[in-house]
């Protein structure tokens, strides 16, 4: 029984550090590189139409912005799509999606500072922050222009990165997100159990909440809470969660999204208990050149429904531009 989705488009135009991490997740770790932008936009596009697809991918750590990221990328052919996961998760639990995008599709993920297997960072930081430090990650890797896509928390990155970087930036997807501190909120009792990563090592526990936080028609049985739970490398660390759940309290998207003139493609479930769907028509209303899915699914449909929302973002991502 497939799931029905609805759309509504509008145009208006450390060495010792380094080393322990290489031995325990079989990373390489790559030193930051003064590249410019401008350059790498220039040369990045090209060479990537000549190399061939790598379904398997690679796992690397690189130095951006003084802070340590572990990066995995499937490399492909055309614009990259760079990935920004949600708050405390693994790049793992992206597999289901990238796994039902095009399979020639150049795909970048990084766990963020504090997760998966990017030690923390030693400060808070801000989101502009955070979308500098994943510039000059791509610069250190040698991408220049590239498409977004921000995943719950990962859409407040993805958004500012849009606006810090409006040449850089080809296309926007924001998946389950809002504008963060000014946005319509959740309900007190699921914003209560999103305040600590617990739910990403114990199983138990997740099962007991998954469908008050997650939402949707998903049933949340051994074998989807399984699914979620496999994905997830590691929680991280706690402070590693607190840096990220402060940086979105103090940032908000609200009054900038009429300068995001990057087509955007909205993905929103109607039944999310973290993001209630009015977040998405405002930032449809606000955003000059977006699109906006909806579906009658929860928060994490984008993992456990890929099969169907995959192909409608890689169909958006193909999309000729408009005259």
């Amino acid at each position: 029984m497939g799931t029905k989705v609805r759309c509504t488009g509008r145009i208006l135009s450390a060495q010792r550090f380094e080393a322990g991490l290489e031995a325990v997740f079989g990373v390489t770790f790559e030193s930051e590189k003064a590249t410019s932008p401008v350059c790498v936009a220039e040369t990045s596009d090209r060479l990537q139409m000549n190399r061939p697809p790598d379904r398997a991918g690679e796992s690397r750590m690189v130095r951006a912005g003084g802070q340590h990221l572990r990066v995995h990328i499937r490399r492909g052919t055309g614009v990259p799509l760079v990935l920004c996961n949600g708050i405390g998760a693994s790049l793992e639990v992206l597999d289901p999606l990238v796994a039902h995008l095009g399979a020639h599709r150049t795909v970048i993920r990084f766990d963020a500072p504090g997760t998966g297997a990017s030690p923390t960072s030693p400060v808070p930081y801000g989101i502009p922050y955070l979308a500098w430090v994943t510039g000059r990650m791509l610069d250190t890797l040698g991408y220049g222009r590239v498409d977004m896509l921000g995943y719950s928390w990962g859409g407040a990155l993805a958004q500012q990165f849009a606006f810090q970087n409006p040449r850089r930036c080809r296309r926007l997807v924001l998946a389950a997100t809002a504008t963060g501190a000014l946005m319509v909120p959740a309900r007190p009792a699921v914003l209560a159990k999103m305040l600590t990563p617990r739910r990403f090592v114990d199983r138990n526990y997740l099962a007991s909440i998954a469908a008050t936080i997650y939402g949707g028609s998903v049933d949340f049985g051994n074998a989807t809470v399984t699914q979620l739970v496999s994905h997830q490398l590691a929680a991280g660390s706690r402070r590693g969660y607190l840096h990220q759940l402060l940086a979105g309290a103090v940032w908000s998207s609200l009054f900038a999204l009429p300068a995001i003139r990057q087509p955007t493609l909205i993905v929103a479930g109607t039944d999310d208990p973290i993001i209630p769907i009015i977040n998405a028509h405002i930032m449809y209303r606000l955003m000059p050149n977006a699109t906006l899915v909806t579906h009658p699914g929860g928060h994490v449909d984008l993992l456990t429904n890929a099969a169907t929302l995959g192909p409608v973002i890689e169909n958006f991502l193909r999309r000729a531009p408009s005259a």
